[in-house]
């Protein structure tokens, strides 16, 4: 099989490169699980864009800087604020059904924004929303969709990305060449123990461009949602931003005091890191498992309406949102760093290109501002696909990798399981963290030494998991 651009990844990223992608050649989109199933499906709050009257791009930029600690890069910013406006208005056209109020799209607040630009869809259903949406125009438009497949290694030609070989759902291995390779894949959260990530979510594509000698960077920068649920033995499930955009307060589980205001000035609307960091702080300061996120106070029917999908998730475990407290605590959700990329997508691999989550053009920096993670999404997917019919040499992304340990690196090496990965790095490289668990993590993922069979896709994910846990 052969086509212009095969897209590995089946979110928003990946189905909207897809879609820009068909009008310039054809088109494939491998993905490893079902084609409805990505890390996008689950983004509650939105999308930000600087649409209200008192609002800019500019501020919108400040506060992107101010969430990545500084370390953004300015041109990535500026790109993402700038064009954001006009691509939500594309999702829109086709056929995103984004709340409105009074003719306009409803703009919602979140922690860390300086103003309310939250545009959002469902109430808090915004990635499914858009999600349901590009998987519906990606069959309609004809695209050829190889769901269950495992993209195992990437095929260099001439030192560009020419394909990939993948694992079919019968365990056979296929090849597949293209002009362009999209990696699209999505994030890993899955490498810890609690997250607000899909099982799907293990690291693949940035193990995978790393195995090929691409460069990677930031990928000690992890961000932990502060307020997933937390019930003894249901799954993590996140509780959107919006909730405390909103109103909602942080209370200590044992006298049902709000915490937030002796931490930071901001108190609940500060940045996740900050927020993330308070709970930790107060968990092990009291000795529970969790705090409370309370938005009781709020009137009830705006609660049912804003937030359905929390609302109906929580009565599952017989939490009225709209009356108690919820029972919450960080999880793992969104690594800012990835496979370098400049400001179109370009890795340093020619004719390998990354964007969403997999990708890092250090637009986030060291923390990602609430609900820019779909804004980049279709930013950067777009300017990747344009970006690829010029005809012209492109500058690729330039890094001189470094290994700051002096540890050896064997990427045969791979844990036991994944509950050995996820144990380990959510003791030792999780919210709080520093040399000594750090190295000590580092260690014990260079002690193992078993070897690995590409030709099994259980396998394959956990070499891709040791090989981003290193």
């Amino acid at each position: 099989m052969h086509y212009d651009y095969l897209v590995l990844g089946s979110g928003i990223a990946g189905l909207y490169a897809a879609l820009l992608a068909k009008k310039y050649g054809s088109t494939c989109v491998l993905t490893k699980g079902p084609v409805k199933e990505s890390n996008s499906k689950y983004a509650q709050g939105g999308i930000a864009a600087a649409l209200g009257s008192k609002d800019d791009p500019d501020i919108h930029l400040a506060d992107t800087i101010r969430a990545g600690m500084n370390l953004c890069d300015l041109h990535a910013v500026e790109i993402l604020v700038n064009e954001a406006p006009n691509r939500i208005q594309q999702l829109a056209n086709l056929g995103v059904p984004f709340d409105m109020q009074n003719g306009t799209f409803a703009l919602g607040h979140e922690a860390a924004h300086s103003y309310p630009r939250i545009i959002h869809a469902g109430g808090d259903k915004t990635g499914e929303a858009i999600e349901t949406i590009m998987v519906r125009k990606v069959e309609n438009a004809g695209i050829r969709i190889l769901d269950c497949h495992t993209a195992t290694e990437l095929l260099i030609d001439k030192r560009r990305a020419a394909g990939v070989k993948a694992l079919t759902p019968e365990n056979k291995i296929i090849s597949i060449t293209a002009n362009w390779i999209i990696l699209a894949t999505g994030g890993a959260g899955r490498l810890y123990s609690v997250t607000t990530n899909p099982e799907v979510s293990t690291g693949d594509g940035l193990a995978l461009a790393y195995r090929t000698g691409a460069a990677l960077r930031d990928m000690e920068f992890i961000q932990f949602h502060p307020t997933a649920l937390s019930i003894p033995s249901a799954p993590a499930f996140l509780l959107t931003e919006a909730m405390r955009g909103e109103g909602g307060i942080l209370r200590n589980p044992i006298n049902g005091n709000r915490f937030m205001p002796d931490h930071h000035p901001e108190a609940e609307l500060a940045g996740r890191d900050i927020v993330s960091r308070a709970i930790a702080t107060e968990m092990n300061r009291h000795e529970t498992d969790h705090v409370l996120l309370d938005i009781s106070h709020l009137n009830s029917e705006f609660i049912m309406q804003r937030f359905p999908g929390a609302y109906d998730h929580c009565k599952r475990y017989n939490i009225d949102i709209t009356a108690d407290p919820i029972p919450v605590a960080p999880a793992a959700h969104y690594i800012m760093g990835g496979v370098l990329t400049d400001i179109n997508g370009h890795t340093t691999i020619p004719g390998l290109m990354a964007c969403g989550e997999v990708a890092n053009n250090a637009v986030h920096g060291a923390n990602r501002l609430a609900s820019n993670s779909l804004l980049e999404t279709v930013v950067f997917s777009q300017r990747a696909i344009e970006s690829s019919v010029i005809k012209e040499n492109f500058n690729h992304a330039t890094h001189e990798p470094q290994n700051i340990l002096d540890l050896n690196i064997n990427t045969s090496r791979i844990a036991p399981d994944i509950y050995t990965i996820q144990n380990l790095l959510s003791k030792n490289v999780g919210i709080v963290r520093n040399q000594e668990s750090l190295l000590t993590a580092a260690k014990k993922i260079d002690s193992w030494s078993e070897s690995i069979d590409n030709s099994d896709a259980s396998s394959l994910a956990l070499m891709n998991m040791t090989i981003t846990a290193r």
